[in-house]
């Protein structure tokens, strides 16, 4: 069995993810899907010169000054002559500036006397958004491979698009082995646990914009494991536990019965050690995880998550950042460790991570508790507070 180290592991899967076709959805359906192609600006915005505030529009030259009122622009509805010497037009926020205005008096520095208003002198800001401030016609909004967010979402609705083009969503089978677990809500025998990993796995998927197909738990047989992954379709297996070597670990070989080629066969990762992937006769990938939830969710961080949004088009990378660390810490051993930790900010706002001190791969409440997962490498020395080290966030409510 060829132990890879993570990065080497990650790379071979990124190699075999499998680009998903792309869909026509409505704007309101499109919050955390993957854009299939660039988003342009048809016009630009603002398309027209807009005050930025309530007020009066002038002509600076005529400031300071008493100035006849000649109309109103509102927002929607337009002053629509120019705007002669010494006269005034009452403007508020968003509204159109008229012709020949090149400035915004704001109310609270005027004076209305009628139908005549005094301004003072113009200074800087001039209170008036030029045409294409925001963006102009023809610029690039948004680019194929961007996650759609609430923000990026308004960017599309303010370039005018009513539907996008999008990754279609992988349809992600989610397949827990084993005697030992029953669903939640069901009766446990006295040597059985509920299955907690299934749960936390199909909200992960559907967080990077994935379609779980979670499965109904099975045992320890190479038939129910086989039977159940071919009869779901999808286009990625996902599976809990009976991943390492033991004499009930059945996965490996249950799968083969369907044409598994393995390309990862074990990662030099902890947790996770047992973590593999691979592809089944029929084109669908395969992700073997522990069964250990704490040692499948950081599997899954570190390489579901770049496969699944690979598959979308979207940037697979795992994201880090830089830390102090909070406590000493023992060196490292031939293993990348991958530490539940709990973040924090120092007095210079400098991000400070703490581990927690049992990073046993079965404890959930360490998991729910933990802000990131902190990297020590292979054979990394022992680190003093205040040492650099990595972490990658760990998305929270």
């Amino acid at each position: 069995m060829k132990l890879l180290t993570v990065d080497d592991a990650r790379a071979r899967i990124l190699a075999a993810a499998a680009r998903l076709q792309a869909e026509d959805v409505a704007l309101a359906d499109a919050l955390g899907r993957t854009l299939a192609e660039p988003v342009a600006a048809g016009r630009s915005q603002p398309p027209f010169p807009a005050s930025a505030m309530d007020g009066w529009a002038v002509r600076a030259a005529d400031a300071p000054g008493r100035l006849k009122i000649v109309g109103e622009s509102a927002a929607g509805h337009a002053y629509e002559r120019p705007l002669g010497p010494g006269e005034a037009v009452r403007i508020f926020t968003g509204a159109v500036v008229p012709k020949g205005a090149d400035a915004v008096v704001i109310q609270e520095d005027a004076v209305r006397e009628g139908d005549h208003v005094v301004i003072p002198a113009v200074t800087d800001p001039r209170h008036v958004r030029p045409t294409g401030q925001d963006f102009k016609a023809g610029d690039t909004l948004l680019r194929a491979g961007d996650r759609l967010d609430p923000w990026r979402l308004s960017l599309a609705a303010s370039a005018g698009r009513a539907r996008l083009k999008v990754a279609r969503r992988p349809r992600v089978a989610v397949l827990s082995t084993g005697e030992e677990v029953v669903e939640p809500g069901g009766s446990p025998g006295p040597f059985q646990i509920f299955n907690s990993g299934t749960t936390a796995l199909t909200a992960m998927l559907r967080g990077w914009g994935a379609e779980p197909l979670p499965l109904t738990s099975v045992g320890d047989s190479e038939e129910a494991i086989a039977a159940a992954v071919a009869g779901v379709g999808g286009d990625l297996v996902v599976t809990l536990g009976g991943a390492s070597v033991g004499d009930h670990d059945l996965v490996k070989p249950a799968l083969g019965r369907l044409g598994l080629s393995m390309i990862v066969e074990s990662v030099a990762v902890r947790p996770g050690k047992p973590t593999w992937f691979g592809t089944l006769g029929d084109g669908r990938r395969v992700v073997g995880l522990p069964g250990n939830p704490a040692s499948a969710m950081v599997c899954a961080e570190l390489f579901l998550r770049s496969l699944v949004l690979a598959m979308q088009g979207a940037e697979p990378a795992v994201r880090m950042i830089k830390a102090r660390a909070a406590v000493p810490l023992a060196a490292n051993g031939g293993r990348e460790h991958w530490m539940r930790a709990r973040l924090a900010w120092a007095d210079d706002g400098a991000v400070l991570a703490t581990p927690f001190r049992d990073q046993d791969s079965s404890l959930v409440t360490v998991f729910a508790e933990a802000d990131a997962l902190m990297r020590r490498p292979v054979g990394a020395p022992a680190a003093a507070v205040g040492d650099p080290v990595d972490v990658l966030l760990l998305a929270r409510a």
